[in-house]
């Protein structure tokens, strides 16, 4: 009998993700990962994950389908690989995504080492995604329900990694997820999804920065892109590209952060000039489907995760870098994001935006 490791967030898709693991005749043993230390669980609220409510919820699941059932300090590591490159990515005038991150470092990084300790010949998480295997390649698809698909977030995964995870939920839409745990009687059935980044509860970026290193932001000029004065900012960790919002400069027309400059310390506005490209480079890159590619090659791209694939061609120009053009101009493309490729709904890979 092959044994799975589950990891269990408390919310409701990794509990309906252990039941059909069990069901399909798995020694399951479920877990928790313990990302921070006490100070920090005391701001954590609903709408984020890995609260100590969490914990109690994912251990009700686990007791009820008879499994045994772990909580693992990674907060250490969750600092250091996740929190840490937040700040840094922020502080260099990006706008990463720590969910990437930690499925990359986390899950399908320091769970693996747990699960090898633990004989699991499987990692189990309650992701909307599918793997595959065709032509003796692993490969990873969209979840069926396109509304919660989350391949986007996944595109690190490794060949290895791959052959050793399952998605039990790839085939199912969250409305039949819930009603097998109302079925199955999981206190976490009605449970709201975790919408917020775990830790930034208040999606207030930049006080959990300023939180961390323990400086206040500094304050520099907004300017035109003829490089003139137009007022003064609160610091470059306030913003991202595309933003309209909170920049408190007055004008007959909306304003748009077009640039962020870490060096000196500016932020570009236009009224949406420099706002759309074509074109973007991408570096760390990942690739799923194939070794390389070794040709132009058509295909879509994504570059945020609500960001509608579309059309564009792809070359790989060295070992870790791609460049996407894209059939149509695209908004606000944002260093530090991922841009992720398709084939119909298989994941080509992806990296990150530069």
């Amino acid at each position: 009998m092959s044994r799975a490791l589950i990891a269990m967030s408390g919310g409701v898709d990794s509990a309906v993700a252990a039941l059909l693991t069990k069901n399909a005749g798995y020694d399951c043993v479920g877990c928790t990962m313990r990302l921070h230390d006490n100070a920090d669980e005391e701001t954590l609220r609903e709408g984020t994950c890995c609260s100590l409510r969490d914990v109690e919820d994912a251990k009700s699941v686990a007791v009820k389908l008879g499994m045994p059932y772990y909580v693992f300090n990674f907060a250490e590591d969750f600092e250091e690989k996740i929190i840490r490159k937040f700040i840094a990515a922020y502080e260099c005038g990006r706008t990463p995504n720590p969910c990437i991150d930690c499925n990359r470092y986390m899950k399908f990084e320091k769970l693996y080492e747990r699960a090898q300790l633990l004989h699991c010949d499987y990692v189990v998480t309650g992701h909307y995604a599918r793997i595959e295997k065709e032509n003796g390649r692993w490969l990873l698809k969209k979840g069926l329900d396109e509304n919660k698909d989350q391949s986007y977030v996944l595109y690190s995964m490794t060949q290895g990694q791959l052959a050793h995870t399952l998605f039990p939920l790839g085939s199912l839409t969250k409305d039949t997820t819930r009603a097998l745990a109302r079925e199955n009687g999981f206190i976490n059935a009605s449970k709201p999804d975790s919408q917020d980044i775990c830790f930034v509860p208040d999606g207030d970026y930049a006080a959990v920065i300023e939180r961390y290193t323990g400086k206040k932001a500094e304050p520099g000029n907004f300017i035109d892109r003829e490089g003139h004065i137009l007022g003064k900012h609160k610091g470059i960790i306030h913003y991202t590209i595309g933003q309209r919002r909170g920049l408190g400069i007055p004008a007959e027309r909306s304003y748009y952060v077009t640039a962020i400059d870490p060096v000196n310390n500016t932020v570009t506005l236009s009224f949406g000039e420099g706002l759309f490209t074509d074109t973007v480079t991408v570096g760390d890159i990942n690739l799923i489907a194939m070794e390389k590619i070794d040709a132009p090659l058509r295909c879509t791209a994504k570059i945020r995760y609500r960001h509608p694939a579309q059309p564009a061609t792809v070359i790989q120009t060295d070992d870790n870098a791609l460049q996407i053009k894209f059939d149509a101009p695209q908004r606000a493309v944002t260093k530090g994001q991922a841009a992720v490729l398709y084939l119909g709904d298989t994941v080509l890979g992806g990296g990150t935006i530069k």
